[in-house]
């Protein structure tokens, strides 16, 4: 079987990591299909959120570290390959990504696969989720925007005792810093995410996908700067068929029927 799934329910789509017999641990045709697929979600207009988990009782174990030992695998033979494009990695590709990515972090989650867990927009962990920063216990350091990404959330002490001690953080740890916004029993996880994916596909898709690129750019913008480029995307959306969609559904008290247009 492919070592990603897709599947599609309604405007939701659910992407799961597919090596349960190696804890989803990441091979060099995983990540290029997970990029593959995540690129063309994003550029589906019928998709209006993405959950992304695992298959098994892991997320993501990182890097297939049989795989490296062996030579054979991503880090095999003394490093990484000679030419590496890394716009198309997958963590590049998340950040970039218009539609909103819930993480549905069904278990453990270490090196490269906390990475990509911090890189959705949204992280709902099972009680056995767990974040593991394994790298300096491996001789390497966050290779996916680990060092980027976890600043940003926690702030920098945090970040930095995470980081430099290799710590692996459990789901409640994980909820008390903000790494994520709730715990669910494992057999509620999935229910829980695709309905906080609902929630958001209901609204106006144009709008959300505007309102996380603004909030991406806002990272590094001055104020000034960044009001204005949101002056300049309120343009289109005020001619947008939603636009008039969300006010008469208003006046009318009811539920509004967006189109994506």
């Amino acid at each position: 079987m492919s070592e990603v799934l897709v599947e599609r329910d309604g405007h939701v789509a659910v992407v799961t990591l597919n090596r349960p017999e190696r804890l989803n641990a990441i091979s060099g045709p995983m990540l290029e299909k997970l990029s593959d697929d995540l690129v063309e979600l994003d550029r589906d207009t019928e998709v209006r959120a993405i959950v992304l988990t695992g298959a098994g009782r892991g997320f993501c174990a990182g890097l297939d570290l049989q795989d490296a030992a062996s030579g054979s695998g991503i880090g095999g033979g003394g490093g990484m390959p000679a030419s590496l494009e890394l716009r198309s990695a997958p963590p590049v590709v998340l950040h970039g990504m218009d539609t909103p990515t819930i993480c549905a972090l069904n278990g453990g989650a270490a090196g490269y696969g906390m990475d990509l867990a911090l890189g959705c927009d949204l992280r709902i962990a099972s009680e056995n989720a767990k974040l593991a920063a394994a790298f300096t216990r491996r001789g390497v350091l966050p290779e996916s925007g680990g060092t980027w990404l976890l600043p940003r959330l926690v702030g920098w002490s945090r970040a930095a005792e995470i980081i430099f001690t290799g710590r692996t953080l459990d789901a409640a740890q994980c909820l008390e810093i903000g790494l994520v916004s709730r715990i669910v029993p494992a057999e509620r996880l999935r229910d829980e995410a695709m309905a906080l994916a609902g929630e958001i596909a209901a609204n106006a898709p144009l709008a959300v996908q505007a309102s996380k690129r603004m909030m991406r750019m806002g990272l590094s913008e001055q104020f000034p700067d960044h009001v204005h480029h949101v002056y300049l995307q309120l343009l289109p959306l005020f001619r947008s068929k939603d636009f008039r969609e969300g006010i008469t559904a208003f006046l009318q008290k009811r539920a509004p029927e967006f189109e994506g247009q």
